[in-house]
């Protein structure tokens, strides 16, 4: 599966990149850290997690772990693949890298009982320590040795001893007293290999040789004494032949690590296999992390998670999403609570989890945690703005999430943060619903944060949603960062309202204006308002256990009802239309006629499906919708005066 960058970027997983390759030991790793592969197949993420499971158990035993840096390895691998001859540096490499390829190999032997699996890999090692051997006996301290054939060894002697005639000979003339006077100074120097005396420029006739250089001055010639010229010509030739004999060998000695090409391949990517694993080890240690059980249910377990990058002490984060036993279908969460309280947090650790064990990374959590896979992890995080475009924040938001909605599917996580701000409030609102419904039709499993009001009332009303709120300590008026799933988050900025002394009226009116009929002002929330409550979220009651009362104000604006006289309505509860036949009455009722029966329904309960202008004319008599062919001639009567012993009976419940 192919996550996009700037969703690694949103939900810190370039970070745990970058802390994944400050662990790994060679490049190779590194780089495939870079391009970090995740995966959707149940099976293969189990099998893998299991590797880095056996990886931290045997890191955790053994303390550190015998593993070749590989550096410029790849290279001579190559260089073997084409048939190019190997420098002596470069079979220095190669013999080191057999060696270090047959320890790790008896390492992990030891250690079958511990991690039988990845202990396996090490099988795959070829011991290759004839090569190794051979390299060693033929190179030594970065040159190809004397004794690597008797050839070469007899033409070293020789230039050895025809080196020492030389410097014999040219010693003899640096003693001999006439030309003290024509040399510039008493020393014995080579020009292009030949053996050379530095003499005056002046005095270079008194010097029976061939002038091979001179100083920069020119003070200075460097001649080749005709007493020597004979030797030095044998000793060239005796270079030349040497040479020859070490290219000879060099390539005996290539060949013969050629032919091990393919095992060499084999034991490089088998270490590299082995950095990688223990890359992953390294970094479970370090967050102290564990393998989360995998669930083929569509739901996200976490106990007691930590995000890895949030330093010092951290709240643990426990949460459910998705199926339940209780309801059918998935439970989506919407958290609300304060700014920094840690809502973007929450979410971010979820999804960076899920991140993580699909890349089969072990996460921060207590045993118990378990997540289920996703083909697609989708995010709307976080500014966004986009100034090469010319985009505002708003609108860089409207465009991620429009690839979001045609983007996720039944196997998508969405984490939204803070859906539908940055613009008009009203409207705002009526995109994150919108989307949140076009994004649960897909089946997607979706994570968003809200301050809106009425998107925690849609989350409270709809069956596949549940509301979560981020704790809040009243008393200090500071956020505890704990997560608390089943309930919308309080009014907190009344509670800090308060607490700094506004006064309790202001308080009572912006309650109402803010939530209305929502949620119930009674004296247990002006006590907690007043006194800091106990618990650091209001409890508010259900919509069922509820009692509105109305806050009297001369300046409460008039509500005005929201639905007409034959409007068709989706009534939530029967999972029906129907058509509104009476307006609202004072407790927030109105009469809806459902398969010719009438109805009280509070307003909440239903959706609006059809307006009536759309199915009406405006003269139309709706009484031909609501009522039968004999009850409006008996109506008619009766308004004419001659309804005597006439009633009409209305069915259903009123």
């Amino acid at each position: 599966m192919e996550i996009k960058n700037k969703v690694l970027k949103m939900l810190d997983f370039n970070v745990i990149i970058e802390l994944l390759k400050g662990l790994a030991v060679t490049d190779e790793v590194k780089m495939k850290i870079d391009t970090m592969t995740f995966y959707d197949d149940y099976y293969l993420v189990k099998r893998h997690l299991g590797e880095t499971t056996e990886a931290r158990i045997l890191l955790d035993e053994a303390g550190s772990i015998p593993l070749h840096r590989l550096s410029g390895i790849a290279p001579l691998l190559d260089k073997l693949k084409r048939h190019e001859s190997l420098r002596p540096s470069e079979f220095e490499q190669l013999a080191g890298f057999i060696k270090e390829s047959n320890r790790l190999k008896r390492f992990m032997h030891a250690k079958r009982d511990s991690a039988i699996k990845i202990a396996d890999y090490a099988l795959s090692i070829t011991d290759l320590e004839h090569l190794s051997d051979r390299i060693y006996s033929v190179i030594v301290g970065g040159r190809v040795d004397d004794q690597a054939s008797p050839t070469l060894s007899k033409i070293r002697r020789k230039t050895t001893l025809l080196e020492d005639r030389i410097k014999g000979k040219l010693h003899e003339m640096l003693m001999n007293g006439k030309l003290i006077g024509a040399l510039s100074e008493a020393v014995i120097s080579q020009r292009g290999g030949r053996y050379v005396l530095p003499v005056k420029s002046e005095q270079k006739r008194t010097v029976d040789g061939h002038v091979l250089d001179k100083s920069r001055s020119g003070g200075t010639v460097f001649i080749e004494p005709a007493a020597v010229k004979k030797l030095t010509d044998e000793l060239e030739q005796l270079r030349v032949d040497e040479e020859h004999e070490v290219i000879r060998i060099l390539w005996e000695l290539t060949n013969a690590a050629a032919a091990e090409e393919a095992s060499l391949r084999l034991n490089h990517e088998v270490m590299v296999t082995y950095d990688f694993l223990f890359s992953k080890a390294k970094l479970s240690r370090k967050m102290q992390g564990q393998e989360v059980a995998l669930t083929d249910s569509r739901c996200v377990h976490i106990i007691n998670g930590r995000h890895p990058l949030v330093s010092g002490e951290v709240v643990p984060l426990n949460i459910h999403v998705g199926e339940t036993t209780n309801k059918s279908g998935f439970k989506n969460l919407v958290i609300t609570g304060p700014n920094t309280g840690g809502k973007t947090v929450a979410m971010k650790t979820v999804g960076l989890f899920c991140l993580m064990t699909q890349a089969c990374l072990h996460v921060p959590a207590d045993s118990g945690t378990s997540l289920c896979l996703f083909s697609k992890i989708l995010s709307d995080i976080g500014d966004g703005q986009s100034v090469e475009q010319n985009l505002s924040t708003f609108s860089s938001h409207v465009t991620n999430i429009i690839e979001i909605v045609e983007e996720a599917n039944d196997k998508s996580l969405i984490i939204l943060d803070e859906i539908g701000a940055g613009t008009d409030p009203s409207e705002g609102m009526g995109i994150g619903i919108a989307v949140l419904e076009a994004l649960n039709a897909k089946g997607s499993m979706i994570l968003a944060s809200t301050h809106y009001n009425e998107i925690k009332v849609f989350a409270q009303n709809h069956p596949n949603f549940i509301n979560g709120s981020m704790a809040f300590d009243l008393k200090t008026l500071s956020p505890l960062y704990r997560l608390e799933v089943g309930k919308a988050g309080a009014s907190n900025a009344l509670h800090i309202a308060r607490r700094i002394g506004m006064s309790e009226a202001i308080i009572k009116r912006a309650h109402e204006l803010a939530y209305h009929e929502d949620i119930d002002f009674d004296d247990s929330f002006m006590a907690a308002l007043n006194e800091g409550a106990q618990d650091s979220t209001i409890d508010y009651q259900s919509e069922e256990q509820s009692t509105i009362k109305q806050v009297s104000s001369m300046y409460a604006p008039k509500k005005e009802s929201l639905y007409k006289i034959g409007d068709v309505v989706y009534v939530k509860t029967m999972k029906r239309q129907g058509t509104i036949c009476e307006l609202e009455n004072t407790k927030g009722e109105v009469g809806v006629m459902v398969m010719g029966k009438r109805y009280k329904i509070s307003q909440k309960r239903i959706a609006p499906y059809i307006d009536s202008k759309d199915l009406y004319p405006d003269d139309y008599d709706l009484k031909i919708v609501f009522e039968t062919k004999e009850d409006r001639k008996k109506d008619k009567l009766m308004q004419k005066g001659k309804g005597h012993g006439i009633f009409i009976e209305k069915k259903g419940n009123v």
